[in-house]
């Protein structure tokens, strides 16, 4: 049935352990061979799937549309928004009298839909815009800098620009950015990693770019950098991969000249993370998970910023996110965002003692992104607003009358099906309390066929979204539960590096707890039960089917990690041994080994019906570990359900077109309705 894969007999001893690879062929995609094997597993996966379900209807609710927070420069401020028939939100700048221009179309720079907008940072004084694109999903920034007024291009393009952000000098004529080594000037294989700070005067050759940080640090170095709003100071920060903790450094530009700061150190060698805002009343704030796993904002003198003093205070239960000042009033505020078991909820304080003085009115029990204000100061803050059946909003609210509007709907009206949702706590396997939502029809009661999501990674919170998946599912007669596992960030800090290197473990037993949790309180039954993840997500469910190959009807596993012993060689991996543990280290490899889903499999198991997904512009993580692991199946499993390999190409980890998403859900939706009996 399955397409021949032959197994070598490669095996590697690491610290002393066996460890078998048959199918390390797998990874080389320019190999005739493994051309050949994806050709026959394409072939397979098109004769299996049989006819597409949900299409229809998950097009219809994805013509909601979508709308971005603004931000404001002025008078002029500037959004993004997706009408019903786009397949990529488009870019505007709005003036002082409501007139509307589209800056960046993707579609209109790209009509294959193939190129993304990765990222965007207008000018401080709302002149010029710096912009960042891909094509074909590889994620490989490159920038461009446009004058707003008449769109004309005005820089770029500059390349190797993946991650980086722009930090304008005031007056619009020099910036801030990151920039990877050219590949000629690092060692081979090294090519997406050295970052480096670079200042850049508009109009220059990148030739003439003046490095000014970066030189002699770790290669998997991320760079944040930011200049405040009256160009004083600039802050730079470090972070080693992904790790959950980061050094920061500040220079006050009026006393060192702008290609040459002189940085001094506001945290180095601190097992936390801290950031800085630079506030129009002299002081500076500071936002840290220092001694406060959940977080806190202190203020300090910008010229002493290492003491600090209590504003917000850490709270037991929520987790917070953002802040901003509203300082256009007789009390000057700070409104705060928090989280509280992932759920979403704003606080006003007072700005100069840090007094709760009351909450921001909010729309329901969902989830709020990106609080912003005016720069210069004033009354009014933005944010966004979605839950479970509500579409993105920008809601307004105005310090002066306490009062919470909607700004901003996405544009396109849909009709969304009435759901329930409720938040359910359960023990996992060591006691510990864990959370899960779960949306279901409004009408009858279980067991019904039911998708199990999750993640568990990098602090990465599981926070209620609108979902044109998880709706038509729903809406069809299913159950659709999000877990919230240890490895996110839904508690706090602590509760990620619960999930994290040597307590990994952890992630999946939450995983295999809430499965149990669902069976035994009557929502799903085991022949009706599928789980689906993507990414770290991926290596989740493929960790659970190999360890619970008895829980799971069947699985959707996309875009994943799946040789754990091996992934730091591969896309991005190199990044994420601070999350995961290394391989080199004996430490780091138990830990690894003990669950790597791909070894893990087992001969004459009856394994669940697994669908990869993979994405062949993936530049995080490589499609390999999705073909490895497929064919370690195809060969082990004596279970009835397929083991099938969906590839997709011009596609990568992230950003899609609308019509590429509805496809691959739509796959993913029939795959796991046909096995669970929806």
């Amino acid at each position: 049935m399955y397409p021949t894969a032959r197994r070598d007999e490669i095996v590697d001893t690491l610290h002393g352990t066996p460890v078998p690879d048959p199918y390390r062929w797998l990874e080389n995609p320019d190999d005739p061979e493994v051309k050949g094997w994806l050709m026959a597993q394409e072939a397979l996966y098109r004769q299996e799937l049989g006819p597409q379900r949900f299409k229809e209807r998950i097009a219809e609710l994805l013509k909601s549309g979508s709308v971005g927070v603004p931000a404001w420069r002025g008078e002029r401020h500037f959004f993004s928004r997706r009408t019903p028939e786009q397949e990529h939100a488009v870019y505007y700048a709005v003036e002082a009298d409501g007139t509307e221009r589209a800056l960046i179309d993707p579609m209109a720079l790209d009509s294959s839909g193939l190129t993304t907008l990765d990222a965007v940072q207008p000018d401080k004084e709302g002149r010029l815009l710096a912009y960042q694109i891909s094509v074909g999903g590889n994620e490989e920034s490159v920038l461009y800098v446009i004058d707003v007024a008449t769109g004309a291009q005005v820089e770029g393009p500059i390349d190797r620009c993946r991650y980086s952000p722009v930090a304008w000098l005031p007056g619009g004529e020099a910036f801030y950015y990151v920039r990877r080594l050219p590949a000629t000037e690092v060692p081979e294989g090294e090519s997406q990693f050295h970052r480096r700070v670079y200042l850049h005067r508009v109009g220059t050759s990148t030739e003439d770019d003046v490095m000014i940080f970066g030189e002699g640090l770790k290669m998997t170095n991320y760079y944040g950098v930011s200049v405040s709003m009256d160009g004083r100071w600039l802050l730079v920060q470090a972070h080693e991969g992904t790790a959950p903790r980061n050094d920061v450094w500040v220079a006050d530009l009026t006393a060192s000249p702008i290609d040459r700061p002189e940085l001094v150190v506001v945290q180095e060698g601190v097992d936390a993370q801290t950031g800085l805002h630079f506030g129009r009343d002299g002081r500076l704030y500071v936002y840290t998970d220092r001694d406060a796993p959940r977080g806190r904002v202190c203020v300090a003198d910008p010229a002493s910023p290492t003491e600090w003093t209590d504003l917000i205070a850490e709270d037991s239960e929520a987790v917070l996110t953002d802040f901003a000042i509203m300082d256009d009033l007789d009390r000057p505020v700070m409104l705060v965002g928090w989280t509280r078991h992932a759920l979403s909820e704003i606080s006003v304080h007072d700005l100069a003692t840090g007094e709760r003085l009351g909450e921001v009115p909010t729309p329901g029990l969902g989830t709020i992104g990106g609080i912003s204000e005016r720069p210069e100061g004033g009354h009014e803050a933005w944010f966004g607003y979605t839950d479970n059946t509500t579409p993105p909003t920008i809601q307004r609210y105005d310090a002066r009358t306490g009062e919470t509007s909607l700004w901003a709907a996405s544009p396109g009206a849909v009709e969304v099906p009435e759901v329930r949702t409720e938040q359910v706590a359960y023990r996992s396997k060591d006691g510990t309390e864990v959370r899960m939502l779960v949306i279901s029809p409004v009408d009858g009661e279980g067991p019904r066929p039911t998708i199990l999501d999750g993640y568990g990674g990098f602090g990465i919170s599981m926070t209620p979204g609108y979902s044109a998946t998880i709706l038509t599912w729903v809406e069809a007669g299913g159950v659709y539960v999000i877990s919230q596992l240890r490895g996110g960030g839904e508690e706090g800090e602590e509760w990620h590096r619960a999930g994290m290197l040597g307590n990994k473990q952890n992630v999946f037993d939450d995983f295999h707890a809430a499965a149990e949790h669902l069976i035994a309180t009557g929502v799903t039954t085991r022949d009706q039960l599928a789980i689906n993840g993507g990414s770290n997500g991926g290596l989740l469910v493929g960790a659970a089917l190999t360890q619970r190959p008895d829980l799971y009807k069947a699985v959707a596993c996309s875009a994943p990690l799946l040789d754990m012993v091996r992934y730091e060689l591969f896309g991005l991996g190199a990044t994420w041994n601070v999350e995961y543990g290394s391989a080199e280290d004996p430490e780091g490899f138990g830990w690894l080994h003990a669950y790597s889903p791909y070894h893990h499999v087992r001969e004459g198991v009856a394994y669940p019906a697994v669908l990869f997904t993979v994405f062949q512009s993936d530049t995080r993580v490589h499609p390999l570990h999705a073909w490895k692991m497929c064919a370690a199946l195809q060969h082990a499993t004596s279970g009835q359900g397929p083991i099938l390999l969906r590839s997709e190409t011009e596609v990568g980890h992230g950003a899609r077109s609308v019509s590429r998403t509805v496809d691959l859900s739509a796959d993913r939706l029939t795959f796991l309705a046909r096995h669970t009996g929806l």
